[in-house]
């Protein structure tokens, strides 16, 4: 039985987690959400316990848990452009365009 730990993915074999549990509670606890695995199929989640209201999508959806408010994300956003080819492209040129 092949176990093997995905450190980006956030997956965890058992075998691993059980001979490095307090390295994973460590990482579970910094806000990493773990996905355990047995045999590469997805057996359980570690999620961390202060995600509060997150946590049911997190677990149910596969979310992520906030880290900073979204306003704060909203703020840093900048508008681009509609894709060439859209409605909302077309729109923008013909409202661009002077009328003669």
């Amino acid at each position: 039985m092949l176990q093997y730990v995905a450190q980006m993915a956030g997956d965890v074999g058992v075998r691993e987690l059980r001979q490095n549990l307090s390295k994973y509670l460590e990482r579970v606890k910094a806000g990493e959400a773990l996905v355990v695995t047995e045999r590469g199929r997805e057996v359980a989640r570690l999620v961390p316990s202060q995600a509060g209201p997150y946590a049911e999508a997190t677990a149910r959806f596969g979310a992520s848990v906030p880290s900073e408010r979204l306003e704060e994300v909203a703020r840093r956003l900048r508008r681009s452009g509609a894709p060439a080819g859209t409605t909302d492209a077309f729109l923008d040129e013909s409202r661009t365009r002077p009328r003669g």
